[in-house]
């Protein structure tokens, strides 16, 4: 990424991105085929595998297998693999680099409004920004597919995303830099927008749950009294204390590793912050599955007390591994990956939890650190129209563009972007047609598991 745009003046930046265009003409983003040395996404998919908590990769492998979105969701690296075989612009942003549909949805800003956004930075890396709005197109084309939506209107659902990229991305580089970065869209302004009575009802409806769910929600749904005493309940494997895990299960000293990494996870947040940690203790300790591709990571989740057992805190934390995305592209400036996790998060959002934290090698492990809730919601793909599919589309890519604003050139690849519908064309050809290449692979998968070369269970 440059710094200062090389101090060339708006005109200039827009004529480069302009003029890549013959390099790179835009219709060349629709072109998708497998080559011949591609490499089999099943391999791909269990070399991540290694390193895990083996007894829990098998689950996994299941929650991967319950559809070709479920599959999608995981398979974050056969497509890096793929994506890297594609035109390049050579423009760079902070990427996602996992940035399908269901990786947005809304949390609590510190001012406690609730604000949307992309949320999921495991694979945050600087790279080609087209690589991240490929990953999204692709993925309303594979989720409308799935709630039986005909290929015209996920070919419209794909085009909308891209259609919001492009108008969020031309608006931007209008815009002076103060207001790309302190751009956002909060969920009543999302209401606000909808055409008709009933919808913002049903919208209103969803914020105010999404709005319950924070510390006190977590007490309730995810405690329990032992001998007088308040713990995480157990409901393995999916939720186990640490105190409870048999010894067998244990790859390394987990309690140990979370003790250390909150010391050094104080160190990475600010004074105000420590003040703040420092008001409470810990109380449990549990090892949480969560996801999809994430599934068999160390993630765990700690309670804190404050003031009294009406005082609670969760805070996860989520183990940091290479990026599907370093193998394609160079590496992260920072060396440790959960410093790499939370500063591309900074990078990409407006704003970001208060406890958002990292921690270096912790017994071979690097973690980062944040809230388990905190007013965080989801939109339920599945239960919409195609109308309402193609708007949460535009929504999408006009967040995506934001996130990559901040830290690429937003009049340079507007520049190449252009007004018409070449550009959202290429993208909606390419979603399709990768659309179908996920479905292969999981075939593929599906086959690997009925054959015994992968293990699946539900747990």
């Amino acid at each position: 990424m440059r710094t200062l745009q090389e101090f060339a003046t708006p005109a200039e930046r827009k004529a480069r991105g302009e003029a890549l265009r013959k390099s790179v003409p835009r219709k060349s983003q629709a072109q998708w085929s497998p080559p011949d040395d591609r490499a089999d996404p099943v391999t791909l998919i269990t070399e991540q595998d290694d390193g895990r908590l083996q007894w829990l990769v098998p689950i996994r492998h299941y929650r991967m297998a319950e559809s070709a979105f479920a599959f999608y969701r995981g398979a974050a690296k056969v497509m890096a693999a793929d994506l890297s075989g594609t035109p390049r612009t050579g423009l760079f942003a902070q990427l996602g680099g996992d940035a399908h549909l269901s990786n947005f949805g809304s949390f609590a800003s510190p001012e406690r409004s609730q604000v949307f956004d992309f949320n999921d930075f495991d694979e945050t890396l600087p790279g080609p920004w087209e690589w991240d709005l490929k990953r999204l197109v692709a993925s309303f084309v594979i989720a409308g597919r799935e709630s039986g939506i005909d290929s015209e209107d996920t070919a419209k659902m794909a085009k909308k995303a891209a259609q919001g990229y492009q108008q969020a991305m031309a608006g931007f580089a209008s815009s002076t830099s103060l207001d790309v970065w302190y751009a956002h869209i909060t969920l009543q302004q999302i209401t606000d927008a909808l055409p008709k009575k009933k919808e913002r009802k049903a919208a209103t409806k969803s914020s105010t749950k999404a709005r319950s769910k924070g510390n006190l929600h977590a007490l309730k749904k995810l405690t329990e009294k032992v001998d007088g005493q308040l713990r995480i309940k157990s409901d393995p494997p999916l939720l186990i204390p640490l105190r409870d895990l048999p010894a067998s299960e244990r790859p390394d000293d987990l309690q140990g590793s979370v003790e250390e990494s909150l010391i050094r996870y104080r160190e990475s947040i600010d004074d105000d912050m420590k003040l703040l940690l420092d008001r409470y203790r810990i109380v449990d300790i549990a090892l949480k599955v969560v996801g999809v591709g994430s599934v068999g990571t160390r993630c765990m989740i700690v309670l804190f007390e404050g003031n009294d057992e009406a005082d609670p805190l969760f805070l996860q934390i989520k183990e940091a591994s290479d990026s599907v995305l370093e193998d394609y592209l160079p590496k992260s400036v920072y060396s440790q990956h959960g410093q790499r996790v939370v500063e591309g998060q900074h990078m990409m959002q407006t704003t970001s939890d208060i406890f958002l934290g990292w921690t270096g090698a912790v017994g071979g492990h690097q973690y980062y650190w944040r809230q388990l809730y905190d007013m965080k919601g989801s939109a339920d793909v599945s239960k919409m129209t195609a109308k309402q599919l193609r708007s949460y589309a535009s929504l999408c890519g006009w967040t995506l563009a934001h996130a990559h604003s901040r830290s690429g050139d937003p009049i340079e690849i507007s520049g190449y972007i252009g007004s018409g519908t070449v550009f959202s064309d290429a993208f909606a050809t390419f979603a399709s047609a990768y659309a179908d290449q996920n479905e292969n692979d999981y075939k593929e998968f599906k086959e690997a598991i009925k054959s015994g070369r992968i293990s699946a269970t539900e747990g």
